[in-house]
């Protein structure tokens, strides 16, 4: 309503969630893709890794589950597929990626029974899905991910998500079709079991203000004293003293 002023570039964010996403370029160059992980997942230490693959329009996250690193990865791909074309040309090794999906903007008979046709372009995503031991997970119900209001144009289905192979823990994909009066596209979930000793790791967390949290911050206190600051003359040794208080703390404290 009001021309005057710099536009302003950004995403929605909420204290309840960390974001992931990549800084808009320009405003004719602004990132399609973001991630939000809730921070009762903070101790999975989640993070972005640009320098895996660095595309504006994908987003690969790493985190640690029982001291092993997992990965999920979140894209669009246009019109153009370029998205596609640059996974295809960049030779990565991701082991453990668990989730891969996104806007594939493809339409093709194999996830979509109403489109009558093969495309292409599905061949390359397959290829790029094996690369990464990915399988196309199919929903609980088949209906449109991508609503039209243009008359005489039909919905499709053009979201979709692969799931690492063989996994037993990653089920129950939906889609959420009855979003579609609020989105042109509708959310995908999936429900993601959890042993015993995964619950574990959510044991770490300690409420603010409570007796363990005072006995945490007083444990932390007594580690730091300890740590020997004699020799930290250049910045690898202060790296060291760092990187060995962190894992002392951690260890001792969990």
């Amino acid at each position: 309503m009001n021309s005057e002023g710099i536009p302003l570039l950004g995403i929605p964010n909420h204290p309840n969630w960390l974001t992931f996403a990549r800084k808009p370029c320009s405003t004719n160059n602004s990132p399609r893709v973001i991630i939000y992980i809730n921070v009762r997942l903070s101790s999975l230490c989640f993070s972005l890794h640009k320098d895996i693959i660095n595309h504006c329009d994908i987003l690969l996250a790493s985190f640690f589950n029982n001291s092993i690193v997992y990965w999920i990865m979140n894209i669009y791909s246009d019109s153009l597929h370029s998205t596609l074309k640059y996974l295809k040309d960049t030779k990565v090794n991701i082991l453990n990626l668990l989730i891969m999906t996104g806007d594939l903007n493809i339409r093709d008979s194999i996830w979509d029974p109403s489109f009558p046709h093969h495309s292409a372009i599905s061949d390359n995503l397959m290829t790029i899905a094996d690369s990464f031991n990915l399988d196309l997970l199919f929903p609980t119900y088949c209906v449109p991910t991508r609503y039209l209001d243009i008359a005489g144009e039909s919905n499709s289905v053009i979201n979709l998500m692969f799931l690492q192979s063989g996994s037993t823990k990653l089920n129950n994909h939906s889609v959420h079709s009855d979003w579609h009066l609020f989105l042109n596209h509708a959310p995908l979930t999936i429900s993601i079991a959890i042993d015993e000793e995964d619950i574990n790791l959510f044991r770490y967390s300690i409420a603010k203000n409570s007796e363990e949290e005072v006995s945490f911050i007083k444990e932390v206190k007594h580690t730091m004293k300890s740590v020997d600051i004699l020799d930290i003359s250049d910045p690898i040794k202060l790296e060291e003293t760092t990187n060995s208080l962190a894992l002392k703390i951690n260890m001792d404290g969990k």
